[in-house]
Protein backbone atom coordinates (compact mmCIF):
# COMPACT_ATOMS: atom_id res chain seq x y z
CA UNK A 1 0.00 0.00 0.00
CA UNK A 2 1.32 3.63 -0.61
CA UNK A 3 2.00 6.43 1.26
CA UNK A 4 0.20 9.48 -0.33
CA UNK A 5 1.72 12.94 0.13
CA UNK A 6 0.17 16.43 -1.02
CA UNK A 7 2.65 19.53 -1.47
CA UNK A 8 1.42 23.00 -1.25
CA UNK A 9 -1.67 21.81 -2.92
CA UNK A 10 -4.14 24.72 -3.64
CA UNK A 11 -7.46 25.11 -5.51
CA UNK A 12 -9.69 28.21 -6.51
CA UNK A 13 -12.52 28.72 -8.74
CA UNK A 14 -12.37 31.81 -10.07
CA UNK A 15 -12.11 34.34 -7.22
CA UNK A 16 -12.66 31.14 -4.41
CA UNK A 17 -10.81 29.38 -2.72
CA UNK A 18 -11.62 26.03 -1.82
CA UNK A 19 -8.47 24.42 -0.76
CA UNK A 20 -5.09 26.54 0.27
CA UNK A 21 -1.37 25.81 0.16
CA UNK A 22 -2.70 22.29 1.85
CA UNK A 23 0.68 20.35 3.03
CA UNK A 24 -0.30 16.79 4.85
CA UNK A 25 1.36 13.08 4.62
CA UNK A 26 -1.19 10.04 4.49
CA UNK A 27 0.76 7.01 5.67
CA UNK A 28 0.49 3.42 4.50
CA UNK A 29 -2.52 1.72 5.70
CA UNK A 30 -3.91 5.06 7.44
CA UNK A 31 -7.69 5.40 8.52
CA UNK A 32 -7.40 9.49 7.67
CA UNK A 33 -10.81 11.29 7.87
CA UNK A 34 -11.26 14.88 6.19
CA UNK A 35 -13.59 16.55 8.98
CA UNK A 36 -14.94 19.85 8.76
CA UNK A 37 -18.43 21.77 8.09
CA UNK A 38 -20.44 21.73 4.95
CA UNK A 39 -18.12 24.07 2.26
CA UNK A 40 -14.89 23.61 4.33
CA UNK A 41 -12.71 22.14 0.99
CA UNK A 42 -12.74 18.04 2.47
CA UNK A 43 -14.82 16.56 -0.33
CA UNK A 44 -12.75 19.27 -3.13
CA UNK A 45 -9.31 17.62 -1.31
CA UNK A 46 -10.68 14.07 -1.62
CA UNK A 47 -11.52 14.57 -5.33
CA UNK A 48 -7.98 16.39 -5.87
CA UNK A 49 -6.27 13.60 -4.62
CA UNK A 50 -8.12 10.91 -6.64
CA UNK A 51 -8.21 12.63 -9.54
CA UNK A 52 -12.06 14.00 -10.00
CA UNK A 53 -10.69 17.57 -9.52
CA UNK A 54 -7.34 19.02 -10.64
CA UNK A 55 -5.65 21.39 -8.49
CA UNK A 56 -4.43 24.74 -9.34
CA UNK A 57 -1.24 24.45 -7.85
CA UNK A 58 1.00 21.75 -5.67
CA UNK A 59 1.91 18.35 -6.38
CA UNK A 60 0.30 15.06 -5.31
CA UNK A 61 2.17 11.54 -4.73
CA UNK A 62 0.70 8.60 -4.32
CA UNK A 63 3.67 5.73 -4.04
CA UNK A 64 6.49 6.75 -6.13
CA UNK A 65 4.40 8.04 -8.70
CA UNK A 66 4.06 11.60 -9.16
CA UNK A 67 -0.07 11.71 -9.60
CA UNK A 68 -0.28 15.33 -9.81
CA UNK A 69 2.12 18.94 -10.65
CA UNK A 70 1.15 21.89 -11.66
CA UNK A 71 4.72 23.01 -12.43
CA UNK A 72 5.35 20.06 -14.82
CA UNK A 73 2.16 19.58 -16.43
CA UNK A 74 1.87 15.89 -14.61
CA UNK A 75 -2.15 14.79 -14.14
CA UNK A 76 -2.90 11.34 -14.23
CA UNK A 77 -6.30 10.20 -14.57
CA UNK A 78 -8.13 8.29 -11.87
CA UNK A 79 -8.28 4.93 -13.72
CA UNK A 80 -4.20 5.46 -13.71
CA UNK A 81 -4.22 6.52 -9.83
CA UNK A 82 -4.84 2.66 -8.58
CA UNK A 83 -7.81 3.75 -6.04
CA UNK A 84 -11.36 2.84 -5.77
CA UNK A 85 -14.03 5.79 -5.21
CA UNK A 86 -17.34 4.97 -2.60
CA UNK A 87 -20.47 7.62 -3.41
CA UNK A 88 -22.61 9.10 -0.99
CA UNK A 89 -24.98 7.60 -3.08
CA UNK A 90 -23.69 4.18 -3.50
CA UNK A 91 -24.23 4.22 -7.30
CA UNK A 92 -25.19 0.65 -7.59
CA UNK A 93 -26.86 -0.56 -11.04
CA UNK A 94 -30.09 -0.84 -11.21
CA UNK A 95 -30.63 -3.60 -13.34
CA UNK A 96 -27.56 -5.86 -12.47
CA UNK A 97 -27.99 -7.96 -9.40
CA UNK A 98 -25.30 -7.71 -6.44
CA UNK A 99 -23.17 -10.37 -8.03
CA UNK A 100 -23.27 -8.70 -11.92
CA UNK A 101 -22.35 -5.10 -9.61
CA UNK A 102 -19.51 -6.61 -8.34
CA UNK A 103 -17.75 -8.11 -10.90
CA UNK A 104 -18.65 -5.74 -13.46
CA UNK A 105 -15.57 -3.30 -12.83
CA UNK A 106 -13.34 -6.53 -13.31
CA UNK A 107 -14.89 -7.31 -16.41
CA UNK A 108 -14.37 -3.80 -17.88
CA UNK A 109 -10.74 -4.64 -16.50
CA UNK A 110 -10.28 -7.84 -18.38
CA UNK A 111 -10.03 -10.39 -15.69
CA UNK A 112 -10.01 -13.88 -16.38
CA UNK A 113 -13.74 -14.89 -16.02
CA UNK A 114 -12.95 -17.96 -13.20
CA UNK A 115 -10.73 -15.02 -11.31
CA UNK A 116 -13.58 -12.73 -11.66
CA UNK A 117 -15.61 -15.61 -10.03
CA UNK A 118 -13.57 -15.83 -7.34
CA UNK A 119 -12.97 -12.30 -6.08
CA UNK A 120 -16.71 -11.58 -6.00
CA UNK A 121 -17.50 -14.96 -4.05
CA UNK A 122 -14.52 -13.64 -1.41
CA UNK A 123 -16.24 -9.83 -1.68
CA UNK A 124 -19.29 -11.57 -0.48
CA UNK A 125 -17.92 -13.32 2.14
CA UNK A 126 -16.02 -10.46 3.62
CA UNK A 127 -18.59 -8.18 3.26
CA UNK A 128 -21.04 -10.82 4.85
CA UNK A 129 -23.73 -10.18 2.26
CA UNK A 130 -24.08 -14.02 0.25
CA UNK A 131 -27.21 -14.46 0.84
CA UNK A 132 -27.96 -11.18 -1.14
CA UNK A 133 -26.09 -12.33 -4.35
CA UNK A 134 -29.25 -13.00 -6.75
CA UNK A 135 -30.96 -9.73 -5.94
CA UNK A 136 -30.87 -6.53 -6.90
CA UNK A 137 -30.45 -2.97 -5.25
CA UNK A 138 -34.06 -2.31 -5.08
CA UNK A 139 -34.17 -5.30 -3.21
CA UNK A 140 -31.79 -4.43 -0.71
CA UNK A 141 -32.37 -2.08 2.16
CA UNK A 142 -29.43 0.91 2.98
CA UNK A 143 -27.36 -1.18 4.76
CA UNK A 144 -27.25 -3.88 2.73
CA UNK A 145 -26.88 -1.76 -0.71
CA UNK A 146 -23.32 0.30 1.48
CA UNK A 147 -22.18 -3.20 2.21
CA UNK A 148 -22.71 -4.20 -2.15
CA UNK A 149 -20.96 -0.35 -3.19
CA UNK A 150 -18.09 -1.14 -0.71
CA UNK A 151 -17.30 -4.88 -2.06
CA UNK A 152 -17.50 -3.74 -5.45
CA UNK A 153 -14.99 -0.84 -4.81
CA UNK A 154 -12.58 -3.09 -3.23
CA UNK A 155 -13.19 -5.63 -6.11
CA UNK A 156 -10.09 -4.18 -8.38
CA UNK A 157 -8.10 -4.57 -5.24
CA UNK A 158 -7.09 -0.44 -5.37
CA UNK A 159 -4.00 0.38 -3.43
CA UNK A 160 -6.40 3.49 -1.60
CA UNK A 161 -9.91 3.28 -0.87
CA UNK A 162 -11.81 7.20 -0.84
CA UNK A 163 -15.45 7.53 0.77
CA UNK A 164 -17.21 10.58 0.31
CA UNK A 165 -19.83 10.52 3.62
CA UNK A 166 -20.86 6.84 2.68
CA UNK A 167 -22.96 6.70 5.76
CA UNK A 168 -24.85 9.98 5.27
CA UNK A 169 -27.87 8.44 4.01
CA UNK A 170 -28.25 5.71 6.96
CA UNK A 171 -30.26 5.59 9.95
CA UNK A 172 -28.52 6.51 13.36
CA UNK A 173 -28.67 2.62 14.18
CA UNK A 174 -27.14 1.48 11.27
CA UNK A 175 -24.80 3.97 10.89
CA UNK A 176 -23.43 2.89 14.02
CA UNK A 177 -23.71 -0.66 12.60
CA UNK A 178 -21.69 0.32 10.05
CA UNK A 179 -18.74 2.28 11.28
CA UNK A 180 -17.83 -0.77 13.14
CA UNK A 181 -18.08 -2.57 10.17
CA UNK A 182 -16.20 -0.09 8.39
CA UNK A 183 -13.17 -0.16 11.15
CA UNK A 184 -12.75 -3.93 10.70
CA UNK A 185 -13.24 -3.66 7.24
CA UNK A 186 -9.82 -1.38 6.97
CA UNK A 187 -8.11 -4.41 9.02
CA UNK A 188 -9.18 -7.39 7.53
CA UNK A 189 -8.36 -5.22 4.21
CA UNK A 190 -5.17 -3.47 5.39
CA UNK A 191 -5.34 -0.84 3.22
CA UNK A 192 -5.16 3.08 3.71
CA UNK A 193 -8.95 4.53 3.57
CA UNK A 194 -9.41 8.50 3.04
CA UNK A 195 -12.95 9.41 4.61
CA UNK A 196 -14.76 12.88 4.22
CA UNK A 197 -17.53 13.59 7.00
CA UNK A 198 -19.13 16.39 8.38
CA UNK A 199 -19.66 14.14 11.56
CA UNK A 200 -17.29 14.78 14.09
CA UNK A 201 -18.50 10.89 16.00
CA UNK A 202 -17.31 9.52 12.83
CA UNK A 203 -14.40 11.40 12.59
CA UNK A 204 -13.27 10.65 16.63
CA UNK A 205 -14.56 6.59 16.33
CA UNK A 206 -13.24 5.44 13.29
CA UNK A 207 -9.92 7.64 12.10
CA UNK A 208 -6.42 6.79 12.88
CA UNK A 209 -5.68 10.81 12.39
CA UNK A 210 -8.29 13.53 12.07
CA UNK A 211 -7.56 16.13 9.30
CA UNK A 212 -9.59 19.11 10.75
CA UNK A 213 -10.16 21.91 7.82
CA UNK A 214 -11.99 25.03 8.06
CA UNK A 215 -12.42 27.39 4.79
CA UNK A 216 -10.21 25.26 3.03
CA UNK A 217 -7.00 26.32 5.40
CA UNK A 218 -5.93 22.96 7.59
CA UNK A 219 -6.62 23.38 11.34
CA UNK A 220 -4.85 20.59 13.15
CA UNK A 221 -3.88 17.23 11.60
CA UNK A 222 -3.26 14.35 14.38
CA UNK A 223 -4.65 11.23 16.24
CA UNK A 224 -8.31 11.74 17.37
CA UNK A 225 -8.18 11.80 21.61
CA UNK A 226 -4.74 14.62 20.79
CA UNK A 227 -7.47 16.78 18.77
CA UNK A 228 -9.90 16.20 21.43
CA UNK A 229 -7.42 16.79 24.25
CA UNK A 230 -5.24 19.14 22.79
CA UNK A 231 -6.96 21.24 20.34
CA UNK A 232 -4.91 23.60 17.96
CA UNK A 233 -7.49 26.52 18.47
CA UNK A 234 -11.06 27.18 19.45
CA UNK A 235 -12.04 26.55 16.09
CA UNK A 236 -11.42 22.97 16.89
CA UNK A 237 -12.09 23.11 20.25
CA UNK A 238 -15.76 24.16 19.45
CA UNK A 239 -15.93 21.57 16.53
CA UNK A 240 -14.53 18.50 17.86
CA UNK A 241 -16.38 16.88 21.00
CA UNK A 242 -20.34 16.48 21.73
CA UNK A 243 -21.27 18.29 24.14
CA UNK A 244 -18.76 21.01 22.97
CA UNK A 245 -16.22 22.27 25.09
CA UNK A 246 -17.06 24.88 27.70
CA UNK A 247 -15.06 28.55 26.91
CA UNK A 248 -15.05 30.81 29.11
CA UNK A 249 -13.98 34.35 29.21
CA UNK A 250 -11.05 35.50 31.28
CA UNK A 251 -8.44 38.10 32.51
CA UNK A 252 -4.59 37.02 32.40
CA UNK A 253 -3.60 39.26 35.69
CA UNK A 254 0.27 38.47 34.91
CA UNK A 255 1.75 34.86 33.50
CA UNK A 256 5.59 33.74 33.74
CA UNK A 257 6.58 30.34 32.73
CA UNK A 258 4.23 27.88 33.61
CA UNK A 259 1.85 29.57 35.44
CA UNK A 260 -0.57 32.50 34.61
CA UNK A 261 -3.23 34.27 37.11
CA UNK A 262 -6.93 34.28 35.74
CA UNK A 263 -9.65 36.24 36.83
CA UNK A 264 -13.10 34.46 35.71
CA UNK A 265 -16.51 34.38 37.35
CA UNK A 266 -15.43 36.76 39.90
CA UNK A 267 -12.63 35.10 41.61
CA UNK A 268 -9.01 34.95 41.12
CA UNK A 269 -7.83 31.48 39.48
CA UNK A 270 -3.93 30.08 38.91
CA UNK A 271 -3.80 27.86 35.58
CA UNK A 272 -0.59 25.93 35.78
CA UNK A 273 0.36 24.61 32.18
CA UNK A 274 2.13 21.24 31.26
CA UNK A 275 4.30 23.35 28.99
CA UNK A 276 5.54 27.03 29.09
CA UNK A 277 2.95 29.27 28.33
CA UNK A 278 3.48 31.56 25.11
CA UNK A 279 1.42 33.61 22.70
CA UNK A 280 -0.69 35.69 24.83
CA UNK A 281 -1.60 39.04 22.79
CA UNK A 282 -3.51 40.45 25.65
CA UNK A 283 -5.14 40.65 28.84
CA UNK A 284 -8.16 38.98 26.95
CA UNK A 285 -7.97 34.91 26.97
CA UNK A 286 -10.50 32.24 27.22
CA UNK A 287 -10.01 29.14 29.48
CA UNK A 288 -11.60 26.20 27.73
CA UNK A 289 -12.91 23.01 29.97
CA UNK A 290 -14.68 19.99 28.38
CA UNK A 291 -18.02 19.02 29.87
CA UNK A 292 -16.24 15.81 32.30
CA UNK A 293 -13.99 18.72 33.95
CA UNK A 294 -16.77 20.23 35.65
CA UNK A 295 -17.71 18.31 38.27
CA UNK A 296 -21.05 18.31 40.17
CA UNK A 297 -21.88 18.20 43.88
CA UNK A 298 -18.37 19.50 45.34
CA UNK A 299 -16.11 22.48 45.19
CA UNK A 300 -17.11 25.48 46.73
CA UNK A 301 -18.42 27.09 43.05
CA UNK A 302 -22.39 27.76 43.31
CA UNK A 303 -24.64 27.73 40.42
CA UNK A 304 -28.15 27.11 39.62
CA UNK A 305 -29.00 24.05 37.31
CA UNK A 306 -30.19 25.36 33.72
CA UNK A 307 -31.96 22.33 32.46
CA UNK A 308 -30.89 19.39 32.25
CA UNK A 309 -30.84 16.03 30.13
CA UNK A 310 -31.18 12.42 31.24
CA UNK A 311 -30.19 10.03 28.38
CA UNK A 312 -29.57 6.51 31.07
CA UNK A 313 -25.59 6.28 31.21
CA UNK A 314 -25.11 9.66 31.12
CA UNK A 315 -27.07 13.28 31.96
CA UNK A 316 -25.73 16.18 30.05
CA UNK A 317 -26.47 19.49 32.81
CA UNK A 318 -26.51 22.95 32.03
CA UNK A 319 -25.56 25.24 34.80
CA UNK A 320 -25.84 28.96 34.72
CA UNK A 321 -23.13 30.71 36.85
CA UNK A 322 -24.27 34.83 37.41
CA UNK A 323 -25.68 34.60 33.60
CA UNK A 324 -23.18 32.45 31.80
CA UNK A 325 -23.82 28.58 31.11
CA UNK A 326 -21.62 25.91 31.50
CA UNK A 327 -21.83 22.19 30.31
CA UNK A 328 -21.14 19.12 32.61
CA UNK A 329 -21.70 15.13 31.78
CA UNK A 330 -22.86 13.70 35.21
CA UNK A 331 -22.27 9.53 34.43
CA UNK A 332 -24.75 7.07 35.65
CA UNK A 333 -28.83 7.54 35.61
CA UNK A 334 -29.57 10.72 37.38
CA UNK A 335 -31.48 13.87 37.35
CA UNK A 336 -31.78 17.32 39.11
CA UNK A 337 -34.47 20.09 39.49
CA UNK A 338 -34.71 23.04 37.71
CA UNK A 339 -33.34 26.11 39.04
CA UNK A 340 -32.15 24.33 41.87
CA UNK A 341 -28.61 25.17 43.67
CA UNK A 342 -25.59 23.23 42.68
CA UNK A 343 -21.59 23.37 43.82
CA UNK A 344 -19.49 22.54 40.99
CA UNK A 345 -15.60 22.12 40.38
CA UNK A 346 -13.20 22.88 37.66
CA UNK A 347 -10.97 19.65 38.03
CA UNK A 348 -8.70 18.14 35.70
CA UNK A 349 -5.36 18.74 33.86
CA UNK A 350 -6.57 19.20 30.61
CA UNK A 351 -7.81 22.60 30.75
CA UNK A 352 -6.73 24.58 27.39
CA UNK A 353 -6.00 27.93 27.72
CA UNK A 354 -6.49 30.13 24.49
CA UNK A 355 -5.30 33.57 23.01
CA UNK A 356 -8.64 35.14 22.13
CA UNK A 357 -7.50 37.47 19.67
CA UNK A 358 -5.56 34.80 17.65
CA UNK A 359 -7.72 31.59 18.89
CA UNK A 360 -4.61 29.29 19.53
CA UNK A 361 -3.88 27.00 22.12
CA UNK A 362 -1.02 28.55 24.71
CA UNK A 363 -1.17 26.10 27.18
CA UNK A 364 -2.77 23.16 28.18
CA UNK A 365 -2.80 22.30 32.12
CA UNK A 366 -5.56 22.50 35.47
CA UNK A 367 -7.04 25.05 37.42
CA UNK A 368 -7.48 26.15 41.08
CA UNK A 369 -8.83 29.21 42.94
CA UNK A 370 -7.04 31.28 45.15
Amino acid sequence: MPKIVLEHVSKRFQKFTAVEDLNMVIEDREFIILLGPSGCGKTTTLRMIAGLETPTEGRITIGDTVVFDAEKRINLSPAKRDIGFLFQNYALWPHMTVHQNIAFGLENLKWPKADIEARVKEMLQMLKIEEFDKRYPAELSGGQQQRVAIARTLAPKPKVLFMDEPLSNLDAKLRLEMRIELKRLHTDTDSTFVYVTHDQLEAMTLSSRICLIKTGVLQQYDPPMETYSNPANLFVADFVGNPSMNFIDAKCLSCGGNTAQLEFFGRGFEFKSEKPISGISSEQVVVGVRPEFVHLEKGDNTAKIYGTLPAGMETTVKLDVNGYILTSVKFGNVDYKLNSDMDFAIEGDGIILFDKESGKNVGKGSVSAF
